[in-house]
């Protein structure tokens, strides 16, 4: 079965072809990257999508949205389109369709992506288990949460979450530091104020303030271009205590979701791979008082599919219509 599978956040829209074979595998093209703002609406892009793929598209189309999915309109928190479900069938000509929150797409993914696409960050080193609960993070423009459940016979059930939305636990003296200079803008501070991506400048800033220091105003794509090469010894220390941050969210996301293995996803957790089993987040991940010994019989993956949005979008397409 042929299909069309689309990943659309804040700043990309990604679109590939896919097949879904006869044993079940899932199959991508090379993916198109097309920039959001460089388009009037999902409708022309899809269009320009088209074009490019030769002008004639599969009638099956799966849709992985960075945002809720429900409602009769769906809107993107920081793009103008619009989409909305009931016209799906008859502005894209698909005869049957699957839409699904980012992070479900990504539950989908680790579903069905095979052992290889797994880096070992913590935990034992063995393969994810095949019955029980696994929690899906990832820090990016937010922090991304699911969790899906497997019943031991090859099913799973993936839940979309908001769980990147619970409130902020300072654990340190720095973190108090960092939670004092959020509270300032924000009445309520939640885990993807400090574990995200644009959350790097906070940290950098609170760690400045700290040593007294006058830094100059950055964004956080160069806050983390100079941390990861090593040009500024600040932006390095902001990076090594988002990490640890990361280890604390992701260890609460385990116990709370009663979860056997936990995977971290994302673009900027794929750029972490090396730091990660380095830093303190195994460390942070595992020290949950009473629970620290089962905390670190938790296996901690990272997904290192290089389209898991587009791939999970296909693999929820799967789950639905061919079941």
């Amino acid at each position: 079965m042929d299909l069309v599978t689309v990943d659309i956040g804040g700043t990309h829209a990604r679109f590939a072809l896919a097949t879904i074979g006869a044993d079940g595998a899932i199959e991508l093209d090379e993916p198109v990257t097309l920039h959001t703002e460089d388009h009037a609406s999902f409708q022309t892009a899809w269009e320009e999508f088209r074009t490019r793929a030769g002008g004639e598209l599969p009638d099956k189309v799966a849709i992985a949205i960075a945002g809720p999915v429900g409602g009769e309109v769906i809107r993107f928190t920081n793009n103008p389109w619009i989409i909305r479900p009931a016209l799906i069938g008859e502005k894209l000509g698909a005869s049957a369709y699957t839409l699904v929150n980012d992070f479900e797409a990504i539950g989908h993914a680790v579903a069905a992506a095979a052992d290889d696409s797994f880096l070992h960050l913590a935990g034992p080193d063995r393969p994810l288990p095949e019955k029980g609960v696994i929690s899906v993070l990832g820090p990016g423009t937010g922090l991304g949460v699911a969790w899906l459940r497997r019943d031991g016979k090859g099913f799973a059930h993936v839940q979309a979450t908001e769980g990147g939305h619970v409130d902020f636990a300072p654990l340190d003296p720095i973190e108090d530091a960092i939670l004092l200079r959020l509270r300032k803008a924000h009445l309520r501070v939640s885990a993807e104020r400090v574990v995200s991506g644009p959350a790097i400048v906070e940290i950098y800033h609170t760690l400045a303030a700290m040593e007294g220091r006058a830094v100059h105003s950055q964004d956080d794509v160069a806050i983390w271009t100079a941390a990861m090469d090593g040009s500024d010894s600040l932006a390095a220390a902001a990076m090594d205590r988002f990490c640890l941050s990361l280890g604390s969210v992701a260890g609460d996301t385990a116990l709370s979701q009663g979860a056997s293995g936990v995977v971290i996803a994302g673009g900027l957790g794929y750029r972490l791979r090396d730091l990660l089993p380095k830093s303190g987040f195994a460390e942070r991940f595992r020290a949950k008082g009473r629970f620290e010994a089962m905390m670190a019989d938790i296996p901690v993956k990272l997904i290192t599919h290089p389209q898991p949005g587009l791939f999970g979008a296909a693999a929820a397409f799967k789950a639905e219509h061919c079941s």
